[in-house]
């Protein structure tokens, strides 16, 4: 089937079998590897991507059904190359991941959290973000790191810059 997809800002067409998940032809047809398969039953929340700014598991969506949607994933949430969003400077400077599998899901639903929400209480935070494993961190440095990119989003709190 010829789909035409548009992730993260760019128009892509692609020809996929119907049965096609959306991660694996984000993986496997676009080069996006951002989005990771996890369970492949929509648990772990490692396949997250946005779709039209709200988050949705990748492996539970055949990619025919994102047909005329804005897909996001954690390669385009950048400003540009070699840039840092603030979500993703702030996971950085609070050492919010460690092994790194689960980081994109969650920065992506930290971006989609602020923005509609530029002010969450952390309960807010751990409700957003609660669909989403995590083995390694506890989730605190998550819940901090999210807390800090809130800040940032709303001018109250810039990273140190070298002189």
């Amino acid at each position: 089937m010829a789909v035409e997809l548009t992730v993260n800002g760019r128009a892509c067409a692609v020809e996929v079998e119907a049965r096609t998940t959306l991660l694996d032809c984000l993986r496997d047809q676009l080069g996006l590897t951002g989005a990771h398969a996890g369970c492949e039953h929509g648990v772990c929340g490692a396949c997250t991507v946005l779709l039209d700014g709200a988050p949705v598991r990748s492996c539970l969506m055949f990619a025919v059904q994102a047909d005329g949607y804005q897909i996001t994933t954690i390669e385009g949430l950048a400003p540009g190359p070699g840039e840092l969003s603030p979500i993703q400077d702030a996971f950085c400077e609070t050492h919010g991941m460690q092994c790194g599998y689960c980081t994109p899901a969650m920065v992506l639903t930290a971006h989609a959290l602020l923005t509609d929400n530029p002010a969450p209480t952390p309960a807010q935070i751990v409700e957003a973000i609660s669909a989403n494993l995590c083995r390694c961190t506890g989730y605190a440095q998550i819940v901090e790191a999210i807390a800090l990119a809130a800040e940032r989003v709303r001018g109250l709190n810039r990273p140190e810059r070298e002189p």
